[in-house]
């Protein structure tokens, strides 16, 4: 980032080029001629998350990069309208450190789990409890039933 300016990324589903859940990322950059500081901000187009999965039956066609392509080649990059497309200054990739700034321009996974959206325990398993007792006077009915049945 000092040498060359790192302007975009483009994160690519997993399992493209080896195996999946491999994770590749195209990195678009030019050398400077300056030595210090040549990246002010990167540019994340994310073509990883909420894909479908790609392989030999359903290999990733030209097509699915219409919405980088539009992107990229944008006049004005922020007027561009894509939840996959974001920018990040030098300083909060730097923020992030070395742990977590690969993960910056990442968009919510919908496969992932929102803990914050799931239901109150209680309450769920209060209305668990309710259908089983509901079930339970069911199955005890049915049984009185035959009973009866029975018996003539």
């Amino acid at each position: 980032m000092n040498k060359c300016n790192l302007h975009t990324i483009l994160r690519l589903p997993t399992g493209i080029f080896y195996a999946q859940g491999v994770k590749t990322n195209v990195l678009f950059f030019t050398r400077e001629t300056t030595e210090l500081d040549s990246t002010k901000a990167v540019w994340i187009y994310d073509l990883r998350t909420n894909m479908p999965s790609f392989g030999k039956t359903s290999p990733l066609k030209k097509s699915d990069f219409d919405g980088f392509v539009k992107a990229y080649t944008a006049e004005d990059r922020h007027a561009v309208d894509d939840e996959r497309w974001s920018v990040f200054t030098r300083e909060q990739i730097g923020a992030e450190g070395k742990n977590n700034s690969l993960d910056l321009g990442l968009i919510r996974d919908d496969s992932i789990v929102d803990y914050e959206d799931l239901p109150d325990p209680i309450e769920s398993a209060e209305e668990a409890v309710a259908q089983l007792e509901e079930a339970t006077d069911l199955l005890k009915s049915v049984i009185n039933e035959l009973k009866s049945l029975q018996e003539v």
